[in-house]
């Protein structure tokens, strides 16, 4: 019979340790390799689209960063309640007003009431923000010559994003809407809004302040200025001009705490416009009630 003596066992011991060391290394290195794989295959993912509200940073940076307002004055609230049948009549008429609201890529050149961009931008300003940082800066392009060089860098990417970034399956799933990186209403629509979220900001004394969920903040102030281009009877589309948003930055003298999140071509529509015959979803397929 044979029988382990104690050096063998301590041997046996550290040849097992070493053997499911190394099997753990090579499945991390293939965890790894996994991890890299996914990403090289989503390379058209935008840094600039990303929340960075980085709360350990703030905690492991703490003399940078300024400490908020530890009050504030609360006032009473001022609140129009409407009869029932008001209730029902004014929200019935605010859902016919934008279930008409398209995605229009024909804009006309026809100049618009600046007043109305004034009021619209003032709309979306009064969006409800992570700690009422109001995280969001509307660039207005209005400039011929700087629509155009948003247009080249836009036109630039957008034809890598078409042939290389995006991937097969999202450009299938774009046809049926019949775009492509050709982006005419750049230069025909009188009014680009850039929509830019801070991802942090600055107090007086130069310290920054941290901005909560700027980037669901910054998303919420956009729905109400579509809303409120749907209401005053203008048209735009919603664009996110993938991996532009550095050079755009750049050429529209933004400060590097501020990502681009979307871009809003807006103006009337042209007399040639048209758009995609779709259906959308019936409440019992959005809603669930418990």
């Amino acid at each position: 019979m044979f029988f382990l003596t104690p050096v063998l066992v301590a041997v046996v011991c550290i040849l097992i340790a070493w053997i499911f060391k190394n099997a753990d290394g090579r499945s991390m290195e293939g965890r790894k390799g996994e991890t890299r794989a996914r990403a090289q295959t989503r390379p058209w993912v935008d840094e600039d689209l990303k929340d960075s509200t980085d709360l350990q940073q703030v905690e492991e940076d703490d003399d940078d960063w300024q400490e908020s307002e530890e009050s504030v004055e609360h006032i009473p609230f001022s609140h129009t309640r409407y009869p029932e049948k008001e209730m029902i009549k004014r929200s019935q008429e605010f859902y016919e007003l934008l279930n008409k609201r398209r995605s229009v890529r024909f804009i006309s050149n026809e100049q618009i009431p600046m007043e109305v961009i004034d009021n619209v931008i003032k709309s979306a300003g009064t969006a409800p923000s992570g700690a009422h940082t109001e995280p969001w800066t509307f660039v207005i392009v209005k400039d011929l010559d700087v629509k155009h060089k948003i247009r080249e860098i836009i036109e630039e990417e957008e034809e890598i994003n078409y042939l290389k970034r995006m991937g097969r399956q999202w450009v299938t799933d774009l046809k049926k809407l019949r775009t492509n990186w050709i982006k005419e209403y750049l230069d025909t629509a009188p009014v680009l809004i850039l929509i830019f979220k801070q991802v942090h900001g600055f107090a007086a004394n130069g310290k920054r302040k941290v901005h909560y969920y700027n980037e669901i903040s910054v998303s919420i102030a956009c729905g109400i200025l579509l809303a409120a281009l749907q209401n005053a009877g203008l048209v735009t589309v919603t664009t996110t001009p993938l991996n532009c948003g550095p050079r755009l930055r750049v050429l529209l003298g933004r400060p590097a705490n501020e990502k681009l999140l979307m871009l809003l071509p807006v103006g009337y529509p042209s007399q040639e416009a048209t758009v995609p015959d779709l259906i959308r979803k019936p409440l019992d397929q959005i809603m669930v009630t418990v």
